[in-house]
């Protein structure tokens, strides 16, 4: 294989939702890599793997639920850990987490998590996972059975065993999220941690005292009642990945279930709540 490689640079709007659809249909492709940028992500191919009408049946180009630009070149040498040194900044929060590549320096933070993401999203960076670690940072959650569903690069689960939760489970339902996590697992000597490959289907006849649900509005309004089956009583499940203006849709679903709103997080417009059972 040569090193040259064909970048797509892609404007997203709404970009969260539709960042996380693009990556999963181009995952499907030949694109191995990406990058989050201001406007969207960057995604890049192999260009000996490259042709022309590689995005022809990427259904979410064509939905007018998103407005989608790109542009593309050809790029040659990419050195993925120079890319990354250069992109990826560790993640202080409260001043007692820290999020960090391998390259970054040790820190004398109480829970020093180390990651290698082959993308940056659910490194920390994104306001959702942001605030979600300061929930976890808030809360006592030793002995936890605990599920981090949408694990993505694993980061919460991570901070919940190293904050004394176990069990651990961690289902994703994408390949690529699948097998980071459980890289990134090792990688910070997890021994509590579980990872699946896999939807809310998953969650047939499990329980857990506390779940983390970092998704987007859709997928939780659709799985409300798998995770609410899963949750035990007195348990605690913390939501976020969804803005201001979707917290009626969700605080009604959990309402209408019986879970008792807790507490808001705000970042930007994004939001993170937490309900107790």
């Amino acid at each position: 294989m040569s090193n040259i490689y064909i970048g797509y640079h892609f404007s997203i709007e709404p970009k969260e939702l539709g960042s996380e659809i693009l990556i999963a249909e181009l995952g499907e492709k030949a694109f191995e890599s990406f990058t989050e940028t201001e406007t969207g992500i960057s995604a890049f191919v192999q260009k000996d793997l490259w042709d022309e009408t590689i995005l022809e049946d990427i259904q979410i180009l064509q939905s007018e639920e998103f407005k989608i630009d790109y542009t593309f070149e050809e790029i040659e040498q990419v050195n993925w850990n120079e890319e990354w040194e250069k992109n990826f900044e560790p993640i202080d929060v409260e001043g007692n987490c820290h999020v960090r590549a391998p390259f970054h320096p040790k820190t004398d933070a109480e829970y020093d998590i180390v990651i290698e993401p082959k993308m940056s999203f659910g490194t920390g960076h994104h306001e959702t996972t942001h605030m979600m670690i300061q929930h976890l940072l808030e809360m006592n959650v030793t002995g936890m059975k605990t599920l981090d569903m949408g694990c993505g690069t694993a980061i919460l689960a991570i901070l919940a065993e190293m904050k004394g939760a176990q069990p651990i489970d961690a289902i994703d339902i994408d390949n690529w999220c699948y097998l980071n996590s459980i890289e990134n697992a090792e990688r910070n000597n997890c021994k509590q941690i579980t990872v699946y490959e896999g939807d809310a289907a998953l969650l047939k006849d499990k329980k857990y005292d506390l779940i983390i649900a970092n998704i987007n509005r859709n997928i939780l309004l659709n799985d409300m009642q798998s995770y609410v089956d899963s949750l035990n009583a007195g348990g605690t499940i913390l939501f976020s990945g969804f803005y201001e203006e979707d917290i009626p849709y969700i605080d009604a679903s959990c309402t209408e279930k019986g879970l008792t709103f807790v507490k808001k997080l705000q970042r930007n417009n994004w939001v993170s709540i937490k309900y107790v059972n």
